[in-house]
């Protein structure tokens, strides 16, 4: 960790470097990429970035760089893909691109990740930087598991991630720093009931995939409310519903799809196979056969305890207001980070009335300052976490 004097050096070249990153979060605004599409958003931020010349591409659109010399390095993430939302802000830099628009404040996020690493490049990190540049965290395939699945965190040798995230339902400036499960598993489910069909006046000769499937929806809704801990949030939501095509004829087949969120791997396994046998019996007390089809998505995003500690206590130096209590069935890929090396995820509010991915979510320049301060705290904290962790094992910290 840097002594008072460079400590306090850091922050000030963290101030010079801000009105550069505002500049560049303009430009991204302006110019947005869909998910998969975002080479022209990473080599805009490269551009930005001290020694872009050595980053290392991957996942197809994104890259990583490293700041600072050999050794154990911190991860620090910046997504990059923006939605396909019609910008609705008004703003003189609003998208440029019809029907695409960076409506989750990926931009200001990638701006913070450059203020932090420009500041740390002039003043020179007590433990080096890995600037991620993410692709994908909107769509499937995630751009995060890609990153984690290449390989690329192991020859780098990353030690823990780093991540902020814009969230209107903090008063502004507020950082939630929360320990454990703090982002939801996401998974998608199909179902689909197999009867047969017939005359509508007829329903004795039948199997009616309808009735068995519209049994099942219900059933459904006592899975979380009977089946899991009161304590333990989860959510099973059915979302599309398809049977038949004609009045008088009873559906031989039928088709639902909804969505599981969790805050905890047991709850999750849970869920999917009360999802699986309740499906199944349904329908055979209808003469019917189910088929269940689970799609795994993001796991649980896991906080670092030990790191979410010291982390609080660097937002505390600096007279961040901290909420430690932030918890939703939202999801964020970060959480393969999660699983491969201790990361925390910092939420920072903008207090908005929009939503994330509205049309008209803007978050401002002091937001930008917001999220650079508690990206520099984050890179701080948890570089004392390592050097801590690191002293415990009785090994040289970095």
């Amino acid at each position: 960790m840097p002594d008072p004097d460079a400590y306090e050096a850091l922050w000030s070249a963290l101030d010079r470097h801000l009105p550069g990153a505002l500049d560049l979060r303009r430009r991204l605004h302006r110019e947005p990429d869909l998910s998969g599409d975002e080479a022209a958003t990473r080599d805009m931020v490269l551009a930005a970035l001290p020694g872009a010349g050595a980053a290392v591409k991957t996942a197809e659109t994104g890259a990583v760089l490293r700041i600072g010399g050999p050794g154990p390095a911190i991860g620090v993430r910046g997504e990059m893909d923006a939605l396909p939302v019609t910008e609705e802000t008004g703003v003189a830099w609003a998208s440029a691109r019809p029907g695409v628009m960076h409506a989750c404040g990926h931009d200001t996020h990638l701006a913070a990740l450059v203020a932090v690493a420009g500041a740390l490049a002039e003043t020179g990190p007590p433990v080096p930087l890995l600037a991620v540049l993410q692709p994908r965290e909107e769509t499937y395939p995630s751009g995060a598991r890609d990153i984690t699945t290449s390989g690329v965190l192991d020859s780098e040798r990353c030690a823990a991630m780093v991540g902020v995230h814009v969230q209107p339902l903090l008063a502004r400036g507020e950082v939630a720093c929360t320990a454990g499960g703090v982002n939801g598993s996401s998974d998608e489910f199909e179902i689909v009931v197999r009867g047969r069909s017939g005359h509508a006046a007829y329903p004795h000769l039948t199997n009616d995939a309808l009735l068995a499937m519209s049994e099942i929806v219900v059933a459904l809704q006592s899975v979380v409310s009977r089946s899991v801990d009161p304590m333990a949030p989860a959510v099973v939501g059915v979302s599309s519903f398809s049977a038949g095509n004609a009045a008088n004829v009873i559906a031989g087949t039928a088709r639902a799809t909804g969505t599981v969120r969790a805050l905890a791997s047991s709850t999750r396994e849970l869920v999917h196979r009360r999802i699986t046998e309740v499906a199944e019996f349904v329908a055979r007390a209808h003469a019917c056969t189910a088929s269940v089809t689970i799609t795994h998505g993001e796991p649980v995003l896991d906080n670092d305890p030990a790191l979410v500690r010291s982390i609080t206590h660097q937002l505390d130096r600096r007279g961040l207001p901290v909420s430690g209590n932030l918890r939703s069935l939202g999801s964020d890929d970060f959480s393969y980070f999660c699983e491969r090396v201790p990361s925390a995820m910092l939420f920072v509010g903008t207090g908005t009335s929009e939503p994330l991915h509205s049309s008209r979510f803007l978050p401002d320049d002091g937001d930008v300052r917001a999220l650079a301060t508690a990206l520099m705290a984050a890179y701080l904290g948890t570089a004392a976490a390592l050097e801590e962790r690191a002293g415990a094992r009785g090994a040289p910290a970095g």
